[in-house]
């Protein structure tokens, strides 16, 4: 299996664009689907600093994971193994996320961004790291068919049909976090600040090019799409 050159460029500008928006920092990955048996993960390095033309590693779906990618990219394999929807994840480490986390809580649909994640991500107990392959299984178990799942003291996971979508959603999850810690300084995050249920479904909408001016705005000034 071979990658092409738009793979391995959309690939790095998806990893520059979480780095811009402050969803990782030293830690955090991303990929995106190949085929039925495979992935492409990025450079295992910050993901800031991936270079132009620094490609990333073609992992199995199933099977060991490669030399020199990352432990954690066997929650990758997971997800793909039981969603065939997903052709993108994002391991992401965004800080009002965890910090809700801390208290054992994850977004509910507050406003437009929230309610893409309605009810509430899942959360996965555990804050240690997850290093071995029946628990990435139980992760991806407990992700179902949501589109993000918050990680205790440990970040998040999010999924979504192409990296542009699963960005976007990174960016959105963080967006409902704020707005949710904001709230609750304020001792205004009950119920009656929630979007109604048809106010939820309504606010969902993805036509408009909800994701796609998300990804822009996200990876503009980006060094490979301006040269």
């Amino acid at each position: 299996m071979t990658t092409t050159i738009a793979q391995e460029r959309e690939l790095r500008v998806a990893a520059r664009a979480l780095a811009k928006g402050n969803l990782v920092h030293a830690y955090g990955h991303c990929s995106a689907r190949l085929d039925d048996k495979t992935f492409l993960v990025c450079a295992a390095k910050p993901m800031g600093t991936i270079l132009p033309g620094e490609n990333g590693t073609i992992v199995p779906i199933d099977g060991p994971l490669p030399d020199g990618v990352l432990g954690e990219v066997r929650i990758h394999q997971a997800i793909y193994r039981r969603r065939s929807d997903v052709g993108a994840v994002c391991r992401i480490m965004p800080p009002q996320t965890m910090l809700l986390s801390l208290l054992r809580r994850t977004v509910r649909p507050r406003h437009g961004f929230g309610a893409y994640f309605a009810p509430s991500p899942p959360l996965w107990e555990d804050p240690r790291l997850l290093r071995d392959d029946a628990a990435a299984d139980r992760l991806a178990q407990k992700l179902g068919t949501d589109k993000a799942i918050v990680m205790r003291a440990n970040g998040a996971v999010v999924v979504g049909a192409d990296l542009i979508e699963a960005v976007a959603l990174s960016w959105f999850l963080e967006e409902a976090a704020r707005v949710e810690t904001a709230l609750a300084d304020l001792h205004a995050d009950g119920d009656e600040t929630l979007l109604t249920a048809d106010e939820t479904l309504a606010r969902q909408v993805t036509a408009g090019r909800v994701y796609e001016r998300m990804w822009e705005y996200l990876s503009h000034g980006d060094p490979e799409l301006t040269a």
